[in-house]
Parts: C-alpha cells; structure tokens; sequence
C-alpha cells in the first residue's frame, strides 16, 4: 500500500473571475481540443486567477514558443467526472488546474505525470504535501487559502470587546459582546469539522494517524477531547443549530446578512459574498478581521489550509510544451506577478515570493496564519470519510447534544478507520 500525505483541504474560489485565454473556450467547461505541435490546452478552474494575470502570461508564452495556448474554464461542479474522463484519454488537455484534495487519487490511479524536475523549487511545506506520493511530485503547488474569523466592527465598538490575540481572549469578547449587545455574539454550526480540526491541531492532535500500513481514527484521544472541548465552548455564544454546517444554511448569504451576527469564522469568498448582499440588501458592510488566536499570543491557531495544484496530464498531447508552460506558470517571477493581480490576497506557493495584502483586510488576516495551516494526514480514501454521513460531524452533534465524548469517539473512528482504508 502506498503510504500518502496530502493537504485536506476544501479547495476555495478566489474573489477575481478568469475570463477565457486563447481560443476555443465558450465557458462551457467543455473538455475537447487537446493539445497538438502548434497548441496547448490548459484547464483552469472558474475564478482561480485574474484575466491580467492569465492574458500576459500566455503572451509572453506564445511569443517565446510560436504556439497558442488554449485555456479553457472549468467549474468545480463535476469536474471530478471531467478529469477522470480527461487522463483517461490521448490529448484531451495538457496542464490541469487540481483541488487538493484530487491530487493524491488521481498520481494513484497513474493519471498524472512525474514531477521530478520540479522537486528543487523553494515551494510553501504545507502546500507540497499535497502534491507528493512516495516522495515523487506528481503537481506542484499554486496557491493556498484559509479561514479568519470576521466581525462586524459596530457591534464588537458598541459592546466594548477588543480583538483578541489568544483563545482566553477570544472568550472573554464573545462574553463581552453577550453581555452588552443584543447580537449573537459568534455564529459556529454545529457541524464546521474542518474549524474543529484546527483545534484538535492546536493539541497536537489530528482527525486520523498511521497505523503501520494503513490508518485509523484518532478522535477518542485527549487531543480530540480538548480540541471539542473549545469547540464547545465557542459554539455555546452561537444560535445556530447543532446538526448543520457552514453551507447548509451557507453562512455567508443566508444567516451573515440577515442577521445581528457579531462574529464568525469564514473564507475570503465568504466574506465578499457576505459583503455583496448586504450591500444588495441597501446596507453597508463594515467588517474586521483577524487570524483565529492561538492557545498562547506568541502562536496563532492552526487553519485548514486550502488551494489548488497544477499537474500535468501523463497523456499529454505535447508533455514538453506543457512542462514549459508549467515552468513559466509557477517561476518565481510569474508566482509573484500572481500575488501581485490578487492584492495579495493568496497564500503564496514559493518561499521566495512575498504577499503584501492591504491593512486590515481580510488578505492580511488570512497571510498571517500560513505558517499554522494544519495538514491532516490523508490517503485517497479521505474521500469516504467525507461521504454523507461524515462521522466527524455526528460526532459533534453528539457531544453537543451532551453524549459522552469517549464513546462517541470511539464510534467515530472505527468508521474513519473503516473507511479511510478503503480505497
């Protein structure tokens, strides 16, 4: 059995929309037009980059090679399907943009190509765990994106509470804001596994560990127990229900804006989602934003790190010329000019490029927790333990609901583990 390490992440939609590069692409997400002598064929996902960023530098690419690149959009709705039916066929597409999530599935089943040339790049850890097998690159790191928590600046003024730079802090402006306000002090579903995980990360625990070969659920440990324990504690400030996630109802569109929410815990797309309808809706967004705190000041609190991997098809039509473009796509110059077109607002892919995101944005709140994005250890198999029903989240509705932790636990992982080795 392969042993594999990857990113779980939930791969996030970038603020600024890309718009169609080269020829062919109606925005359909059509799959045809594979790369040929004279072409390349390039998948990108709806709304991973800016138009700027994408038109120069295939210009740049098709002046120096004579060839014209031929990106096409696709969006995330069932582009699992689409990419499998692409590398199983000759010269569909060349470069693939992949959540990271799919990269570890699709090296197992053979469908992309090795990345050996690319090993020596200064690329982000956190980010290249994601795209190795067995210690071979089979996709190299784009960008990354995690959550902060959001607030309405009026309503944390008007209660008094100060930003917090630790976990007792957080706390005691939550109970500042309960105490003063009328307004629900953090919304948190009940069910936000991803947020749990990076409390169960900041006790040095982890949804799942290696068990010689294969995995097992790790919850029914004490870092699974304090891990739930704070995220408890927050969830007791919060109306919502204890048996719903973060997108049922989605948080940002439905409960942010229709509501006196002081505070809550989101992504960048989130928090403009929330913005845009509250401004719809004829009021006026005024939103802070800071990095999840940490148990202590000097450390911030570990964050789902997500994003997306670009990878090369091993039936390429033209693997040298998409190796080129992958070259140029990911360079230390091109990484940075990426940055640059998203004000910053990306977890950069490479060490040496920098990200300098606005003051008081939620770009700077977001850089800042980079280096505490947590990386479950996940095989292909992670997959199934997110399958309807997650165990994790029955977990937490269980606790919630006030079971006893240690014998929910325990349920919970022997169906991580049940499942997480199924491939």
């Amino acid at each position: 059995m392969k042993r594999t390490l990857m990113a779980a992440v939930s791969v996030t939609a970038m603020t600024a929309a890309l718009a169609a590069c080269g020829t062919g692409d109606d925005g359909s997400g059509s799959s045809g037009g594979g790369g040929s002598s004279d072409s390349l064929t390039v998948w990108l996902m709806d709304g991973s980059a800016p138009e700027s960023w994408v038109t120069e530098l295939n210009q740049a690419f098709e002046a120096e090679h004579g060839v014209k690149v031929n990106v096409q959009i696709q969006q995330w709705d069932g582009i699992q399907e689409r990419l499998t039916t692409a590398l199983s066929e000759d010269g569909t597409v060349d470069v693939m943009e992949i959540g990271n999530t799919q990269t570890v599935g699709y090296a197992n089943t053979g469908g992309l190509a090795e990345l050996d040339a690319f090993a020596d790049q200064p690329w982000n850890q956190n980010m290249l765990a994601a795209a190795e097998v067995d210690d071979t690159l089979y996709a190299v790191p784009w960008y990354g994106a995690n959550r902060v928590v959001i607030y309405d600046k009026k309503i944390w003024e008007e209660a008094g509470a100060e930003v917090p730079t630790t976990r007792d802090e957080w706390v005691t402006a939550l109970e500042t804001i309960r105490d003063n306000t009328d307004a629900e002090p953090i919304y948190l579903p009940g069910q936000s596994y991803y947020v749990l995980g990076g409390f169960i990360a900041d006790e040095g625990g982890s949804f799942a560990v290696e068990d010689g070969d294969a995995w097992k659920g790790s919850l029914n440990t004490p870092e699974g127990q304090a891990g739930m324990d704070f995220y408890a504690e927050l969830q007791s400030f919060s109306d919502s229900p204890k048996d719903n996630d973060e997108a049922s109802p989605q948080q940002s569109i439905d409960i942010v804006p229709g509501g006196n929410v002081a505070s809550w815990i989101g992504l960048g797309w989130e928090a403009n989602g929330a913005i845009t309808a509250i401004e719809e809706a004829g009021d006026e967004a005024d939103f802070g934003y800071f990095p999840v705190p940490g148990k202590t000041a000097d450390q911030l609190g570990h964050v789902f790190l997500g994003g997306s991997n670009l990878a090369l098809n091993q039936r390429a039509g033209n693997p040298e010329l998409a190796e080129e473009w992958l070259s140029l796509a990911t360079s230390q110059e091109w990484a940075q000019k990426f940055v640059d077109a998203q004000n910053g607002g990306v977890v950069p892919n490479r060490t040496d490029v920098t990200a300098s995101p606005e003051a008081g944005s939620f770009a700077e709140a977001m850089v800042a927790s980079a280096d505490v994005g947590f990386l479950p250890p996940l095989t292909t198999g992670w997959a199934n333990v997110e399958t309807v029903p997650n165990p994790i989240k029955e977990l937490m509705t269980k606790s919630l609901n006030g079971d006893d932790y240690a014998s929910s636990a325990e349920a919970a992982d022997a169906e991580i583990t049940t499942r997480i080795n199924r491939e």
